[in-house]
């Protein structure tokens, strides 16, 4: 449906007097005909031992056109964090600007707060007030830690269904949520697939920065989608979607169309992910490095990956799917083996392997949008076909990478994965060709948001290809949640009854453990 904020005659009023206001707007002023500035919801992200990012974005009308979410002027935002969820205790408070070059979205890195606890937090603009959140601080990087809560979430397309799992997942207080990438879609269904639309997004194929900016605003609409952001504090990558489908670093998928041509676009698109992200943007904003670590203790670190930025273009392109993902054989594709391509880029590659090296909490976890256990279709023989958008168009990539875990053996190695919009509990082997090779992690995908699941019976036809793939299960939509303790992760998969329904219910499917010291999960 189309989003519309309501008393629109005052909104048009606002907008009026907003473009020919020479002031900033300050807050505490009344202001009687403005209408819910706090359409977007609030967020906090990026949590570290004395503080986190929050984050808003003001406006009056989220989805114009020009993506400046119908304002236009500077308007003064005032930020509060307190120790408690009543601000009897206000512990830190400041303002910030918000003003069209960021469409009006407020970063705030805040620091100075006491390590191991939960904060609320709430921001004031032109005499509104926002919904309260909650935020956490780190525990320092030697604490003790003794459990951990996490919901992880990817692919969520606003026109396949209701976002009612990320509701469930909000019911879960879980300490963090991970995003790992998908959390728009750049495009529209077509006419000829409107069966499957369940809710439009009536807007064009996001290419440029307004495009991007109303994707966003459209899903920060979603009631269940605020309620988790301002329940948990959130750590975001992104995959193709939040720019173009099966993009490859600077190659698009769109047969004949030059680097040149797409960094524009691709520019954009990661504008817009940074302003409706919380972010840590010092050290250059937009131009900061996406792929991170963070701690809790220590319990766990997280080491989040990007997975398309600097990565190499998909092998054996030609000039009618360009650079889209596509099956193939060795046979016809000798360039998938080329040892100089890199799905991470070779400085992310450096710096994880080194940070591997380094690791010293009890798990860790490597955050990243794409499935690394692999699939063959096929025997494994000369016309086993390999996708090339994943991992299995990089393996000398994969390689590298699992002969690293291997070799600097950091303690307890779990691999969280999106995209495939389905739940996948998988060993990484040493040796992805050789299924009989050590399993130095575990690797546990979630299934989609809304997203529509893979051919699933047909995947099914050649899993006894793949005795590294210990579950799959690609009809159902949901989301995955883990307990973690010192000796054990629990990882649930949790489905939703019905997409088409913003009241669904949830179950658990399956539920998987690793036990502390040893590689490979079992059915809890």
């Amino acid at each position: 449906m189309n989003f519309t904020a309501p008393n629109n005659l005052n909104r048009r009023s606002l907008l009026t007097g907003l473009v020919a206001a020479p002031l900033v707007l300050r807050f505490g002023q009344a202001h009687a005909a403005v209408p819910t500035l706090f359409t977007q919801g609030i967020a906090s992200g990026d949590h570290a031992p004395d503080g986190f990012v929050l984050w808003t974005r003001l406006a009056s009308n989220p989805l114009a056109a020009d993506g400046l979410g119908g304002l236009s002027a500077p308007i003064e935002t005032f930020w509060e964090i307190a120790s408690d969820d009543g601000f009897r205790r206000i512990v830190a408070s400041g303002r910030a600007l918000a003003t069209s070059e960021t469409a009006h979205a407020v970063h705030v890195e805040v620091t100075g707060l006491r390590p191991a606890r939960p904060y609320w937090y709430r921001f004031t603009a032109a005499g509104e007030r926002s919904a309260v959140g909650r935020a956490i601080t780190a525990p320092r990087h030697d604490a003790d830690v003794d459990r951990l809560r996490i919901a992880v979430a990817s692919c969520s397309n606003w026109e396949r269904g209701y976002f009612s799992a990320y509701g469930h997942m909000a019911d879960e207080v879980p300490d963090l949520s991970l995003f790992l990438g998908d959390y728009i879609y750049e495009y529209s269904l077509t006419p000829d697939r409107a069966d499957q639309i369940v809710r439009p997004y009536a807007l064009e194929e996001a290419t440029a920065l307004a495009g991007y900016r109303n994707r966003y605003a459209l899903h920060r609409t979603d009631p269940d989608l605020q309620r988790l952001h301002a329940a948990a504090p959130a750590i975001a990558i992104w995959d193709d979607h939040e720019v173009h489908d099966d993009y490859s670093g600077i190659w698009s998928k769109t047969a004949g169309l030059a680097p040149r041509g797409f960094l524009a676009r691709r520019a954009a698109a990661y504008r817009a992910f940074y302003e409706a992200m919380p972010i840590r943007r010092t050290g250059g904003g937009v131009s900061s490095p996406l792929y991170r670590k963070l701690r809790f203790g220590n319990l766990a670190e997280f080491f989040m990956l990007d997975g398309r930025q600097y990565r190499s273009r998909q092998p054996c392109v030609d000039g009618v799917t360009g650079g889209k993902g596509k099956l193939v054989t060795d046979a016809l594709c000798a360039e998938r083996l080329d040892p100089a391509r890199t799905f991470l880029g070779f400085d992310q590659e450096r710096w994880l392997y080194d940070s591997l090296a380094q690791a010293s909490a009890r798990w860790t976890l490597l955050g990243q949008n794409l499935v690394l256990g692999g699939l063959r279709i096929g025997d494994g023989g000369a016309d086993t076909q390999y996708w090339t958008d994943t991992w299995d168009g990089f393996p000398a990539a994969r390689d590298r990478l699992t002969r690293t875990l291997a070799a600097v053996r950091p303690s307890n190695p779990v691999v969280l994965s999106g995209d495939y919009h389905s739940f996948w509990t998988n060993d990484v082997k040493r040796d992805a060709s050789d299924p009989s090779s050590e399993t130095v992690a575990t690797e546990f995908v979630g299934t989609s948001i809304t997203s529509g699941g893979p051919p699933h019976d047909a995947l099914m036809q050649v899993m006894p290809y793949n005795p590294q793939v210990k579950y799959f299960e690609g009809r159902r939509r949901g989301y995955m949640s883990l307990d973690i303790s010192p000796k054990q992760m629990t990882t649930r998969y949790r489905a939703i009854s019905d997409v088409r329904d913003p009241k669904a219910s949830v179950a658990t499917l399956a539920s998987w453990a690793v036990e502390s010291g040893r590689a490979g999960a079992v059915p809890a």
